[in-house]
């Protein structure tokens, strides 16, 4: 069993970023510039957000924080996203979810300038990526793809199994994983709450992606010997041990199932940080198209 370690990988992704990001200042160039819209004070949506601020600093982005109060109209939402797309200056746009219930999630996607979807959520965005077209691919998908890439995992000719049929994570990682690439082409299942006999087929896969939000669903008894198996799960859990009262725990049983596989990926410190670097590499991509420029 390896761990497919996220940190380390972030790390090295986000220093070929720093090291293109310097390469465009030396020729006199700005550097990129994400924003992100957030809007309320959800807990976890203001550490995500923190999260991507800071990681934007360490490769040498600029970034832009837009604070809304949770009474924020969808009218004024709109408004502001409007605002970044006429704003020559931004190259990416990012709202974090989820949004008030009175906000529409999709009028807020579709707002968004198709150029500067670094989210990869716009119609736009899911069109070309279904036909196999150069777009943005949502961070957390892209994120394993990248993880994928660095460890050298061969994909080619696999089952995988993806738990979870999201726009965010299920249906995207289905697709890039049955794409006629390096790290993709295999036969893909995906399943979810009206699976029948979930367990057969994950027990048949040589790729398990779990990523439907139940902490501890995928156990030992669902896993072929051999298997790589990728933990998207990030829940918080009660834990009284814990100084801020609660542990963040994945879709797998690590415990019990990390010792059937060739690789798997902790929670914390697997994917989530990828879906980090997937984000900063859809930034720099948004600003390369935008001003022409090949790298």
């Amino acid at each position: 069993m390896q761990l497919l370690d996220g940190k380390l990988t972030a790390a090295a992704y986000k220093a070929q970023l720093a090291a293109q990001v310097k390469n465009l200042q030396s020729q006199g160039l700005r550097p990129p510039h994400l924003a992100a819209i957030l809007v309320g004070d959800n807990g976890a949506s203001e550490t995500y957000v923190a999260s991507k601020v800071k990681n934007c600093a360490e490769v040498g982005f600029e970034s832009t924080l837009i604070r809304l109060t949770a009474n924020t109209t969808e009218a004024e939402l709109l408004d502001t996203i409007t605002q970044c797309n006429n704003n020559d200056a931004i190259d990416g746009i990012l709202v974090q979810l989820p949004l008030p219930k009175h906000i529409s999630e999709q009028k807020v996607i579709e707002a968004i300038d198709p150029a500067k979807d670094v989210d990869g959520f716009h119609p736009v965005s899911v069109g070309k990526l279904v036909q196999g077209l150069d777009t943005f691919v949502p961070a957390t998908p892209y994120g394993i793809m990248l993880m994928l890439e660095h460890y050298n995992i061969n994909t080619k000719g696999k089952h995988a199994v993806v738990i979870g049929r999201s726009n965010i994570v299920g249906r995207p990682m289905s697709v890039l994983l049955s794409s006629n690439h390096p790290y993709g082409n295999c036969t893909v299942t995906v399943a979810h709450s009206h699976t029948h006999n979930l367990a057969d087929l994950c027990k048949q896969a040589d790729i398990v992606v779990a990523a439907l939000g139940k902490p501890g669903f995928v156990t030992a008894d669902m896993i072929k010997p051999g298997a790589v198996v990728i933990d998207v799960g990030i829940t918080r859990v009660a834990d009284a041990t814990k100084k801020t009262g609660f542990a963040i725990k994945g879709d797998v049983d690590f415990d019990s199932v990390a010792p059937l596989t060739s690789y798997i990926t902790p929670v914390p410190g697997g994917v989530g940080l990828m879906t980090i670097a997937g984000l900063l590499q859809n930034t720099l991509k948004a600003y390369l198209f935008r001003k022409g420029i090949t790298l």
